[in-house]
């Protein structure tokens, strides 16, 4: 599976809030770094610091990320993005790093 491959498949399990789906698919020394707060983010080493941070973002099934644009280069994956929820929206950015067929690396950052 290509690089572009694994983050698709990637998004299709985020989109259909499968959270066991999209853990299954990262690596068990995956990083995650949140778009917040201000002005580092939080940062998540391995699957069960990262399954805390997204649990609350999965059980909201009225949410949903919208892909703008995807920029492939090697190993790494930039997608443009827009984040829904029942009264607002923010717009931002990805980069993973993918390794073999999973994500090692998600760094998230939003327009503010």
């Amino acid at each position: 599976m290509n690089t572009l491959e694994v983050v698709d498949r990637f998004g299709s399990a985020w989109a259909d809030h499968n959270l066991e789906a999209v853990l299954s698919m990262l690596t068990d020394d995956c990083v995650f770094e949140a778009t917040g707060p201000a002005p580092d983010g939080v940062r998540c080493e391995g699957p069960e610091a990262i399954r805390a941070a997204w649990q609350p973002i999965f059980d909201d099934t009225a949410s949903r990320f919208e892909v703008e644009q995807t920029i492939v280069a090697e190993d790494r994956v930039v997608q443009l993005w827009r984040y829904e929820w029942s009264d607002g929206h923010v717009r931002g950015i990805d980069v993973f790093r993918v390794r073999g067929d999973q994500v090692a690396e998600k760094l998230s950052y939003v327009k503010g």
